[in-house]
């Protein structure tokens, strides 16, 4: 859990996990509310934890993108299941449960 915790990182593992490889900017804008330093702190705990990878494209000026691992791939039943529950929770307190 610790690995998970905070408010972003499913997020953003959501997000590369939907969109593939995404480029900061592109994260940043995928990604309503956080900050671009949350967001590069976020990146580097991920990616020290090995479930995203950093690539630094030789372009002008200089592109970095991210992507999931396919261990960080493991993941993605987890984010689903966590999704599913987060939507019946939300219907059962709108009382639209079945």
């Amino acid at each position: 859990m610790q690995v998970l915790s905070g408010k972003w990182k499913i997020h953003i593992l959501g997000a590369l996990l939907q969109g593939g490889k995404m480029r900061f900017m592109d994260l940043l804008r995928e990604i309503d509310g956080i900050a671009a330093k949350m967001l590069s702190k976020e990146l580097q705990d991920l990616e020290m934890n090995q479930l995203i990878t950093r690539t630094v494209v030789d372009t002008k000026p200089i592109t970095v993108e991210y992507e999931v691992t396919e261990y960080g791939k493991t993941m993605e039943p987890i984010i689903d299941e966590i999704a599913n529950w987060g939507v019946f929770y939300r219907n059962r307190l709108h009382g639209k449960a079945d």
